[in-house]
């Protein structure tokens, strides 16, 4: 189940994020409106949700969270573009500390 947050995720929210995958949560971030989409089978489902509600898709990017250590993964073929990242990790400091900080004030 895909859940879009703009604010801190419930416990009950978390629970059905990790329904999927069990011990971490596939999420998509738009770093500018600030919203993350978590939960399902692949980024891209959580990439395609945002999109629906009105994201542009060089705004979104891709991560894993586990929620027990709280550790968090950068790499997704959602993040490699050619024009902006070359790469299936975020290599922008910048945008990955964007990343981080809405991951961890909505999940973590």
């Amino acid at each position: 189940m895909i859940i879009i947050l703009d604010s801190p995720a419930t416990p009950e929210q978390l629970e059905q994020m990790l329904l999927e995958l069990k011990f971490y949560i596939k999420v998509a971030v738009d770093i500018e409106r600030r919203i993350l989409a978590g939960g399902g089978e692949m980024h891209y489902d959580c990439e395609q949700v945002l999109i629906r509600e009105g994201s542009r898709q060089w705004d979104i990017w891709a991560a894993a969270y586990m929620p027990l250590t709280g550790r968090m993964t950068f790499d997704s073929m959602v993040n490699l573009r050619p024009r902006q990242n070359r790469s299936m990790e975020i290599l922008d400091a910048n945008i990955k500390e964007r990343v981080t900080q809405i991951i961890t004030e909505f999940l973590g």
